[in-house]
């Protein structure tokens, strides 16, 4: 049983995000590189590496196998003594690696590789000690560009890097095939547009059954933020403009992406709201009374009851197909002058054949698009986890990512608030997108 933390949620608490910088301010190939190893021909170099995917065998007696995976991979490096050995310490979940990195900080004892919310990128860029790892991702036996273009925009602090990715997900559609087929409407295709997709949501709807064609989370967080961020990108606007220094989400594009949410939630009433996000509506969907999601590869495992397909997110007329990730990183620093050692054994980690075997074992969508593209390795992989396959060949259209700022908290938590209301029927889309661009140039010009 793989479990899959959701990665779209987490914004990195101010408290914990002053506290950093306070500290701050005072104090390739397949297989990947092992040459030059660091720790000679004495003893090996001990790193320590942080991490909150839990114990290899769960609470339950059940098989961790995101866990299972990395420690099988840890191990075999290990095994090479490449002058280097690395010490894996199951933390806590991964949602604390923040404020527990933020205390180790303090104290000076600060692991040499760490696991973190890429979210939390531009605190951690302040953080004393972490490795800028701008040049060295530039050489070209790592082979930056593999991995996909918004995950790199995710790991950039004004134009330098600072983390690896771990993790990385996307959004699609996930459908109800059964109730497509008693609606007699026609599956959802690559070349849907988003008018086809709130035709079939109408379609889909049956109040008398309590049925919705569609759901959406409208707690006014995150959740619902990145759900409204790839509809925005599909109709070729953006967040924020270029330099990050205006909002740029009431567009003609904004208006647009939050007019099809406001038709479906308001005129069509086809779309469950869910004001709690508490998991209702990956309930509600596999018990057959929502046609269609639009969500990441962590929920297939909890469909056991649903006959469903998955499908990219549609477009606009003249947009594109971008979805959206919510990357993890791993995080380096050079203590007592490891960071070379630390980088070596990122190398190894990173590198295709590792990340392909990762892939295979916890279910990982592969970070780097050259494992995607292998012969083969897409039957593969949605032979032994059903429907991921489709989610792995959409990393293809994760190509942006939302301001790497430390005032997107409060950019999400206003732009949350507009669609929320927008959504419930209280306001017109363009007005509302406006207020909402007036209050985030203000916080973004530190009014």
């Amino acid at each position: 049983m793989r479990s899959r933390r959701k990665t779209r949620t987490l914004i990195v608490p101010a408290v914990a995000a002053i506290a950093l910088i306070a500290v701050a301010c005072t104090s390739g190939s397949d297989s990947g590189s092992t040459s030059g190893s660091p720790g000679g021909s004495g003893a090996p170099i001990e790193l320590t590496m942080w991490h909150g995917y839990g114990k290899v065998i769960d609470n339950q007696g059940q098989t961790n196998y995101e866990a299972k995976s990395l420690t099988d991979l840890v191990d075999r490096y290990n095994a090479m003594n490449t002058g280097v050995h690395v010490n894996l310490d199951y933390i806590g979940t991964n949602d604390n690696a923040f404020d527990k990195l933020t205390v180790a900080l303090n104290a000076g004892e600060q692991p040499d590789i760490t696991y973190q919310y890429g979210t939390s990128m531009p605190q951690l860029a302040t953080a004393p000690g972490i490795m800028d790892l701008t040049d060295k991702v530039q050489d070209p036996s790592y082979n930056w560009n593999d991995f996909s273009e918004g995950a790199r925009a995710a790991a950039t602090v004004d134009g330098h890097v600072y983390g690896i990715p771990a993790l990385i997900d996307n959004l699609a559609i996930v459908y109800n095939k059964d109730l497509f087929q008693q609606a007699g409407v026609s599956p959802p295709t690559a070349n849907w547009t988003w008018d086809d997709f709130t035709a079939a949501a109408k379609a889909l709807t049956d109040p008398s059954k309590k049925q919705y064609g569609f759901a959406f989370p409208i707690d006014a967080s995150e959740d619902t933020v990145w759900h409204y961020d790839a509809m925005l990108w599909e109709a070729g606007g953006d967040i924020l403009n270029s330099d990050n220094t205006q909002a740029a989400f009431n567009s003609d594009a904004g208006v647009e992406a939050l007019t099809t949410l406001q038709q479906m939630a308001v005129t069509d009433k086809s779309v469950y709201l869910d004001q709690q996000n508490t998991g209702k509506i990956e309930q509600l969907f596999n018990a057959g009374n929502i046609g269609m999601l639009v969500t990441g590869p962590w929920d297939l495992s909890s469909l056991p009851d649903i006959n469903y397909g998955v499908q990219i997110m549609p477009s606009y007329a003249g947009g594109s197909h971008a979805t959206i990730a919510g990357p993890d990183m791993w995080v380096m620093f050079d203590n007592n002058g490891h960071g070379e050692a630390a980088w070596q054994f990122m190398q190894w980690l990173t590198a295709a054949q590792q990340v392909k075997a990762d892939s295979l074992e916890s279910g990982h969508l592969p970070i780097r698009n050259s494992v995607v593209k292998e012969p083969g390795f897409i039957q593969q992989f949605d032979k032994k986890f059903p429907g991921e396959g489709l989610f792995a060949e959409n990393l293809a259209n994760v190509t942006k990512a939302r301001p790497v700022i430390t005032s997107y908290n409060q950019i999400s938590t206003i732009m949350g608030q507009a669609i929320v209301k927008v959504m419930l029927g209280q306001g017109d889309p363009k007005a509302t997108l406006d207020d909402a661009a007036n209050q985030v140039n203000q916080a973004l010009a530190g009014g």
